[in-house]
């Protein structure tokens, strides 16, 4: 068995149990749950030292799966996905089917569709949703590189992923977007 596939199989263990992982992104490395449990999401917050009124990124494997958790998706966003050139998270209004310590008071929720293969591979064998937030603790740097992440990030998980830990290409975080009611778009993070 792969190292890649060791990884999923530890990692899907540990989810369906309720735990955390430290895991490669298609951006930078995060820290995850299922993000349809809210004690999960909570171990997150904590792990992190940030405070629940700060909302999480969510990924999802496939475009599709946005009508799963999106009320009434804008069609347009997906021909705005097109254009981007790099990682774009989308802050959607309408949330339903994820942990409600995930969902921001104002009922919206930060979406990115992954191209990345391990999380790609883990997410459709999950079949759930995963929490990705930076790997740090709240209002320090985030990492670039796996060797960045530090000590107490890496010990407070349930599971560390050894896929890509040696992947030296510093990675950034990934752009946030709203999308208007109007179609227009706001930039939260570029």
């Amino acid at each position: 068995m792969s190292e890649f596939e060791k990884d999923l199989e530890h990692c899907l263990t540990v989810l369906n149990e309720g735990g955390t992982i430290l895991y490669p992104t298609d951006t930078v490395w995060g820290i995850g749950c299922d993000a349809t449990d809210v004690t999960a999401v909570q171990k997150v917050y904590a792990i992190k030292e940030r405070p629940s009124i700060k909302s999480m990124i969510v990924l999802l494997a496939d475009e599709k799966d946005i009508l799963q958790y999106v009320s009434n998706p804008d069609p347009h966003i997906f021909e705005y996905l097109k254009t981007v050139q790099r990682p774009t998270t989308i802050v959607y209004e309408g949330a339903v089917g994820l942990a409600q310590n995930l969902i921001a008071d104002d009922g919206t929720i930060a979406i990115r569709i992954v191209q990345d293969k391990f999380c790609r591979h883990l997410i459709k064998r999950f079949r759930k949703p995963l929490v990705s937030t930076s790997a740090n603790l709240s209002g320090e740097a985030t990492p670039g590189i796996f060797r960045e992440i530090l000590n107490p990030i890496r010990t407070a998980v349930d599971y560390v992923v050894h896929y890509r830990q040696d992947d030296e290409t510093p990675a950034q975080s990934s752009s946030v977007v709203k999308l208007n009611r109007d179609g227009s778009t706001t930039i939260i993070r570029e």
